[in-house]
């Protein structure tokens, strides 16, 4: 594989970690949800999805972020009877985020991320000692 054929493959993961960290970074954030109204559904976790692409131009396959699906595990429910948004039992819906779960793939994501990176610097190292070599 040549330089520029790895560079175009690290930086194809990067671009997909970092779509993948702000999906987790929205999951986060709206893991508190709660339905607005009674039978509404709160904020429901997203999960992205990743498909491969060939570039024709230089003959790499590289990854890229597919589309941004919906989990469909069930919603949480809790109690509390005082809320408009209560069901007739006294329930209101709560999101399917769980916030461990999303840590750990943020976690994975970082990694995944860090060796796309340390990857392409690799990469460029290589090239300026060529480049080095060649004066």
């Amino acid at each position: 594989m040549d330089i520029q054929k790895a560079m175009m493959a690290s930086a194809a993961g990067l671009r997909a970690q970092s779509v993948r960290m702000r999906v987790i970074s929205e999951n986060i954030a709206n893991q508190d949800s709660i339905a607005m109204e009674p039978g509404a559904d709160p904020y429901r976790r997203k999960i992205v999805t990743f498909q491969t692409e060939l570039d024709n131009a230089s003959g790499v396959t590289l990854v890229k972020p597919g589309e941004v699906a919906y989990d469909q595990k069930e919603f949480g429910k809790k109690y509390d009877p005082g809320n408009p948004a209560a069901d007739a039992a006294g329930y209101i819906k709560t999101s399917n985020v769980n916030g461990l779960i999303e840590m750990m793939d943020m976690r994975q994501a970082q990694r995944t991320y860090q060796s796309n990176l340390n990857a392409l610097e690799a990469t460029r190292r290589m090239a300026t000692m060529t480049l080095d070599l060649l004066r």
